[in-house]
């Protein structure tokens, strides 16, 4: 019988090749929104299981013999975005969101030198910028003007970028380009919308070849 799943992930535990490596399978868990690899644990039946129940990424330690949940006692946890296997089904791939730090020593990847989207994490930042307010943050004092005034931003600076273009060096040019982009962020932001929303229309648009 398959692994019985959380409404939110589908996953046919039974067609992955357990026997292979004594029951259990490494599990490569990467940042669902930067692709950062975070982490590689190791994962069997019961802590598949206990991973599609409850949303949070959940491994068998080989040294303590037991089930243990990333963040158990740290409170950082990884909640559970998708999980897929590769082509020999004997290797997962975990995306999820992390609550936090992954590695112990306080830093966001076991891998210190992992690379992963910057404009992502940036969004993120930009997000929590919206949901928090924080006093002297110039992201605040942009979202508490209001989108018309953010819209105004952009396009200043999309001048500005354009001008750049014609009659300044390239260091001009990327510096206002950086801005434009920022600004765009807190924009789509004001309005409930992501980066990562206009990169999917992108997506949808593109045609190969």
């Amino acid at each position: 019988m398959s692994t019985e799943a959380s409404p939110q992930i589908a996953f046919d535990a039974d067609a992955l090749a357990w026997d292979k490596q004594d029951g259990l399978l490494p599990a490569v868990v990467q940042d669902a929104a930067t692709l950062r690899v975070l982490m590689l644990g190791y994962m069997d039946r019961a802590a598949l299981q206990a991973t599609l129940a409850s949303g949070h990424v959940t491994f068998y330690s080989r040294s303590r013999q037991r089930l243990w949940t990333k963040g158990e006692s740290s409170g950082h946890v990884l909640e559970v975005v998708a999980i897929e296997a590769d082509c020999d089904a004997d290797t997962l791939l975990v995306r999820a969101r992390p609550h936090g730090p992954t590695c112990h020593l306080g830093r966001a990847s076991c891998f210190p030198d992992a690379p992963g989207d910057f404009l992502a994490e940036l969004d993120g930042l930009v997000a929590r910028r919206e949901r928090e307010r924080p006093a002297g943050s110039y992201t605040t004092s942009l979202f508490n003007g209001g989108v018309r005034r953010i819209a105004q931003k952009v396009g200043e600076e999309g001048v500005e970028t354009a001008l750049a273009a014609v009659a300044q060096d390239d260091a001009a040019l990327l510096g206002e380009a950086a801005d434009l982009v920022y600004h765009l962020q807190v924009l789509l932001r004001a309005r409930g919308l992501s980066l990562a929303d206009a990169v999917a229309v992108l997506r949808e648009r593109h045609r190969p070849g």
